[in-house]
């Protein structure tokens, strides 16, 4: 008797080589963490920090609270990033809440620590679902404030992109031609929004081909580490959950163990995937835990900088 197409495809699988066997590690790595609220969480990111750094990070970048509401803190982070773990530290600037004299001021300040690489964003107003307001006296949208910040220093600039709409946003061409402003003024690359599936990036690509964008747009990778918590932040980006991911994490919210090794093996096939598809970037969103990044790094091919190991150990 014949087999069927899916048990000739099912063997297929199983006599392929390993799926992560042979990578040469030829990928760029970036992360990005948020400012902790206590010296206890100080303390836990930095064991990420160090854990991460070794990894050779092209950046690592540092978020920015709705209306400025953790500039100090993000300040102090990327400051303490740049110091102490010697690594390229981007910090995050929006224009929500604040006059240009207070962004500009903000961006001086941050020159003057040492931070060369902003992530300019518009920002949101705090509230879900509430409507972006600009300030009076302040920056309209994220292109008029990358060009903003070009006028106050030669920063590195990187704004974000969304390959499945930003919510604001009328339809998808109307969304691309924002985000060719903001590159338009000014900025070198775009980091994606977080998604879940590798042909959603390949369309995307495929559609900024076509409107004339040739920038890096590095894909945001959010390994799920707590799978409520994901569906919240998708629900407030537009960021679509497939349903078979939703069932692999059913019934494991009292089993963390199992939850973090399906959560692996999850990022781990999709960031191959999309190297497969010919992605060399890739952009971590931590949330302030290495332990899933790491991993994903590793099967990917990546390895420790001994020199990175050396600084830190010397931190």
């Amino acid at each position: 008797m014949n087999a069927s197409y899916e048990a000739l495809n099912e063997a297929r699988k199983a006599l392929d080589a390993p799926l992560f066997a042979g990578l040469p590690g030829d990928i760029r790595v970036s992360f990005e963490f948020f400012p902790p609220k206590s010296d206890a969480m100080m303390a836990q990111l930095w064991e990420v920090v160090e854990t991460l750094a070794p990894l050779d990070p092209a950046f690592v970048s540092v978020t920015y609270g709705a209306g400025g509401t953790t500039r100090d803190r993000t300040h102090g982070t990327v400051a303490r990033i740049i110091s102490e773990a010697r690594l390229p530290a981007a910090a995050h600037l929006t224009c929500v809440d604040a006059s240009k004299a207070e962004v500009n001021a903000v961006a001086e300040a941050y020159w003057e620590a040492g931070v060369r690489h902003i992530v300019a964003l518009r920002g949101d107003m705090g509230q879900p679902g509430a409507p972006f307001v600009p300030h009076p006296q302040g920056y309209q949208n994220a292109a008029d404030l990358v060009a903003g910040l070009k006028r106050v220093a030669p920063f590195e600039i990187s704004v974000a992109a969304y390959p499945e709409k930003h919510p604001d946003s009328a339809d998808v061409d109307a969304d691309i031609d924002n985000l060719k402003r903001k590159l338009d003024a000014g900025a070198t690359r775009a980091i994606s929004q977080f998604f879940f599936e590798p042909e959603t990036f390949f369309r995307f690509r495929d559609r900024l081909a076509a409107a004339g964008i040739d920038a890096p747009v590095l894909p945001g990778i959010l390994p799920v580490s707590n799978f409520a918590q994901t569906r919240k932040f998708a629900d407030a980006c537009g960021a679509a959950i497939p349903a078979w991911m939703e069932g692999l994490f059913a019934g494991l919210d009292t089993h963390p163990p199992a939850r973090a090794l399906v959560a692996a093996t999850i990022a781990a096939e999709f960031c191959r995937k999309l190297y497969a598809g010919g992605v060399r970037d890739f952009h971590f969103y931590t949330l302030n835990r290495a332990e899933l990044s790491y991993a994903i790094c590793h099967l990917l091919g990546v390895r420790p900088n001994p020199v990175r190991i050396a600084q830190v150990k010397a931190a």
